[in-house]
């Protein structure tokens, strides 16, 4: 007579959850949270707006958010690491001045109507009044090519007002696996993790992760996704310089409106 084993079933975790908003890539540390734990993860998209909220209904166990670059309060009951700055843009018609050349400074848009995402509704909504010729809007390089159209053009301004991605958890949880995202987010190590299950990877060689506030793949701290440096861009092929970078002089700056 055979017997089945009186022992319970462990019942499986239930999955890590991620959110995060538009224009964040947060790719490369799921891949690396699935190559070194067994727990699975969830991630999914949602809106800004919303994002806090997920916290808060228990909906995700960490979140990736949009901040200000400066000023940022933050929450009462959360735990906040900004992690990189993200390069503002100008969206305006591909037939305004602007797309004469390749970077900007907010001196360079003085006179246009520069308006602000946040009273038209949504990004959607704000590039249709963009390409209606109505006025010129400034958001993240990562959202502008999240809604790139063949109608707008987009040019880095570098003096502007920045945003930054943070991620963000609960200061009252007691799940030690976030600690351990947070850990690779950071640019921790399968060999410095804190949990067996990420150090026992047979026949895997534990790949230095390139921390958040190093590398610019997912931007760093004080850097941006631009592949450009601050103060040194150049017109593309076939455009005007911007005025004083050409020919190593400062002269006034010219207004886009009057580029020729």
């Amino acid at each position: 007579m055979s017997h089945e084993s009186s022992q319970p079933v462990r019942p499986a975790a239930a999955p890590l959850k991620v959110s995060y908003v538009p224009g964040v890539t947060p790719g490369k540390w799921i891949s690396r949270w699935n190559e070194r734990q067994g727990r699975s993860l969830e991630a999914q998209q949602v809106d800004e707006a919303a994002v806090l909220e997920e916290l808060a209904a228990g909906r995700a166990d960490l979140v990736f958010l949009r901040i200000p670059e400066d000023g940022f309060q933050r929450p009462e009951g959360l735990h906040a690491i900004p992690l990189y700055r993200e390069q503002p843009v100008v969206a305006a018609p591909k037939d305004h001045p602007v797309a004469a050349f390749e970077e900007l400074a907010l001196a360079d848009l003085a006179g246009e109507n520069v308006m602000d995402p946040a009273d038209l509704g949504s990004v959607a909504m704000g590039l249709e009044v963009v390409a209606s010729g109505v006025g010129l809007l400034i958001l993240p390089m990562s959202v502008a090519r999240i809604h790139s159209r063949r109608d707008i053009i987009a040019r880095p301004v570098q003096d502007a007002p920045g945003t930054r991605i943070a991620v963000a958890w609960r200061e009252d949880s007691e799940d030690p696996d976030v600690e351990e995202f947070i850990g690779i987010v950071r640019g921790r190590t399968a060999n410095s993790s804190r949990q067996p299950s990420a150090q026992a990877e047979p026949g895997k060689k534990a790949r230095r992760g390139s921390s958040a506030g190093e590398r610019s793949g997912q931007g760093s701290a004080g850097k941006t996704q631009s592949g450009s440096k601050p103060g040194r861009g150049k017109a593309a092929p076939g455009k005007q310089a911007r005025p004083g970078k050409a020919a190593g002089t400062k002269p006034p700056r010219r207004r886009p409106g009057k580029a020729r």
